[in-house]
């Protein structure tokens, strides 16, 4: 049994977090697995001065459009990685899938359905792929981990404005209904089996009218464990200290 540190961040752009310093932090964090999502870059454009750590291994997926998604994955525990173009169907670099030990790692940048119609039919179609490809792995035995950028808050708490954003994508409910499916499946909000009404606290802000001043957030970065990992679960919470991106980071300790 060992605990593990889990920490995921969507950083809006990773040479722009780099220009502010903003992973430097991760220099005094005893961190196994750093997910980050919408990178917005290829392999070679990320800097090496984010941060001094030097991990073993990293997976990196790019979007073939580039400046746009992209997922990074860095840890010193080996295993085999992919990009499970079975779902990131359109190749927009949204997965790293990583295998180690019995354990599934999933870092996703679930796609945004805010632009259009389309892109909602799209956000549904993902995550219904998503949820086949684990469903299938948990039949196979495999324990599963998710971190990453949901882009849909699930419950009222978990919103500052549940009521005003009723007919918003990221709180529809169709979407919601999804996070509702993928509970029954078996999976665990890790933040809210430690904090299970605990209200006010959330991950994203918009850049507009003061709202992380004000703290007008949402709930949308998630960590999600099968229940065979339940008792496993040491902590799971909110960074919400740490800036630099629209995001903040999220953390879970596993002792497995």
């Amino acid at each position: 049994m060992a605990k593990l540190t889990f920490i995921s961040w969507n950083v809006n752009g990773i040479r722009a977090v780099d220009k502010k310093g903003a992973l430097k932090w991760i220099d005094d964090e005893e961190i196994d697995f750093l997910g980050l999502q919408e990178i917005k870059a290829e392999s070679e454009q990320i800097p090496e001065s984010i941060f001094e750590r030097d991990y073993k291994f990293q997976s990196i997926n790019s979007s073939s459009k580039k400046g746009q998604s992209g997922v990074a994955l860095y840890t010193d525990i080996k295993g085999s990685a992919s990009c499970c173009e079975e779902v990131d169907i359109l190749d927009e670099g949204r997965i790293n899938a990583y295998h180690f030990d019995n354990i599934a790692y999933f870092n996703v940048y679930f796609p945004n359905g805010q632009r259009n119609d389309e892109r909602l039919v799209y956000k549904m179609g993902f995550y219904e792929r998503f949820l086949a490809h684990i469903t299938a792995l948990r039949a196979e035995g495999k324990s599963i981990i998710i971190c990453g950028d949901v882009n849909t808050a699930h419950c009222p708490i978990d919103l500052a404005r549940p009521k005003a954003n009723a007919k918003t994508s990221g709180f529809l409910p169709e979407e919601r209904a999804w996070q509702d499916r993928l509970l029954e499946a078996g999976f665990i909000d890790t933040f809210r089996y430690i904090h299970p009404n605990e209200e006010e606290r959330y991950s994203w802000w918009s850049y507009r009218a003061g709202a992380r001043g004000n703290n007008v957030g949402w709930r949308i970065d998630y960590f999600y464990v099968s229940d065979d990992l339940k008792e496993a679960i040491v902590d799971a919470d909110i960074l919400d200290q740490v800036l630099g991106s629209d995001h903040c980071p999220v953390k879970l300790v596993l002792d497995i």
